[in-house]
């Protein structure tokens, strides 16, 4: 039973004139999981949003590194089962759907 405890993805741009920092922390508490998105756009005050998820919405969650075990294991068995889908979290925070 693997489950993520914390994440964090951090980009940055380097556009000029306007240089852009991208940032999502995910961390897993007792009640669900709270994932945090801060966006800074050059010189303009940080764009922070917050979105908290209870345990039964994430029941099967797939985040990023668990995908990727999820590939390797899917592409060594050289078959993908018919309507594998997870709950995952999308670029912008909100909970979605990931179907292989």
């Amino acid at each position: 039973q693997l489950e993520t405890l914390e994440q964090e993805e951090q980009e940055c741009l380097e556009l000029k004139p306007h240089p852009t920092e991208k940032s999502t922390h995910m961390v897993s508490h007792q009640h669900g999981m709270t994932v945090t998105k801060m966006l800074q756009e050059g010189e303009a005050e940080p764009q922070c949003q917050s979105f908290s998820y209870s345990q039964a919405e994430l029941r099967g969650l797939l985040l990023e590194g668990a995908s990727l075990l999820l590939l390797r294991v899917l592409a060594r068995r050289q078959t993908v089962p018919s309507g594998l889908m997870f709950p995952a979290i999308d670029t912008e925070g909100h909970l979605c759907i990931s179907s292989y």
